[in-house]
């Protein structure tokens, strides 16, 4: 099977199904091998693909990314990129999960923000973990294809429920912000003659409007601009348990590593953020250092907003 793209459409989907006389849900793990090549595991050389189906009857792929020279902490796990390519593409629910790896619990956690997390099938196509999945759908927690509800490997969990009213929107439902720039002219950290950063500075400010922030209420937007003028954009989305947060400058990259077209990053050569200046959790700090390890040309600017 060719290398599939990080987004398959609805139709695609069905004719590569029925080209293999299978459904598009058991189109799933198959799948996953041929998106191993899309991971950037410099670090590990552990390549990881989650593959998911939402309720638009789209396929999106997700791979883990490792950055050398940074800390561990700031790789983007292939479940995390899997839902941030969700919310870039506007996907409104997950319904199915293949994953190529037992999900460790950083990802489960992750994966809690989404409404009704637990009745998320899940298949893992590691053969080393075929057994536990076989013994749960011998159990009756399974769907006849192999996928089990994610609650099956997240029992006992904490999420949303324990801290947010009923009523908040959560990862992939629409809301909007309503942040406004404090300064829409010059941003923080100098000025610049070209004509990129207004278009910079507007998409930051609509990706941070986006922003999945409800336990710190500090939402921040981030735009990349590459060598070839194209632009990306991502937005901070919080977990319940904190640690396992996506930065709005991983989220970027997400868009630029799916939609970049296999370039290195040293290819950004420009970047804006938008968060709120007395903010309890400020981006500022974490971005500059990310982007300067990554893509040491790459010129950050910082823009506030309320």
């Amino acid at each position: 099977m060719d290398r599939p793209s990080f987004v398959i459409r609805p139709e695609e989907a069905e004719s590569a199904a029925e080209k293999l006389g299978v459904s598009v849900l058991q189109l799933l793990p198959l799948l996953v091998d041929p998106a191993k090549p899309l991971a950037r595991p410099p670090i590990s050389k552990f390549h990881v693909v989650a593959v998911g189906l939402g309720s638009s009857g789209r396929i999106f792929v997700g791979v883990n990314v490792e950055f050398p020279g940074l800390p561990l902490h700031h790789s983007i796990h292939a479940e995390q990129f899997l839902v941030t390519n969700l919310t870039l593409n506007s996907e409104r629910h997950l319904r199915y999960v293949s994953v190529s790896a037992a999900p460790c619990g950083h990802c489960r956690q992750f994966l809690q923000e989404i409404r009704d997390a637990p009745e998320i099938r899940i298949l893992i196509t590691d053969p080393n973990a075929f057994r536990d999945a076989a013994d749960e759908e011998n159990e009756g927690d399974g769907d006849g294809n192999g996928f089990v509800r994610l609650e099956s490997i997240l029992p006992h969990r904490f999420g949303p429920d324990n801290l947010l009213e009923k009523d908040i929107p959560l990862l992939l439902e629409p809301h909007d912000n309503r942040l406004t720039l404090s300064d829409p002219d010059i941003p923080n950290g100098g000025h610049t003659d070209s004509d990129t950063y207004p278009n910079l500075k507007l998409t930051a400010l609509s990706a941070a409007n986006r922003s999945y922030s409800p336990y710190s209420r500090c939402p921040s937007g981030v735009a990349l601009v590459d060598c070839e003028g194209k632009v990306y954009r991502g937005w901070y989305m919080e977990s319940a348990a904190y640690n396992p947060s996506m930065g709005p400058v991983q989220a970027a990259l997400v868009d630029f590593v799916a939609n970049g077209g296999g370039g290195g990053f040293e290819r950004i050569v420009g970047a804006v953020l938008v968060e709120k200046e007395d903010a309890v959790v400020r981006q500022e700090h974490t971005a500059r250092m990310l982007l300067q390890v990554i893509s040491p040309r790459c010129d950050l600017k910082v823009c506030h907003c309320y």
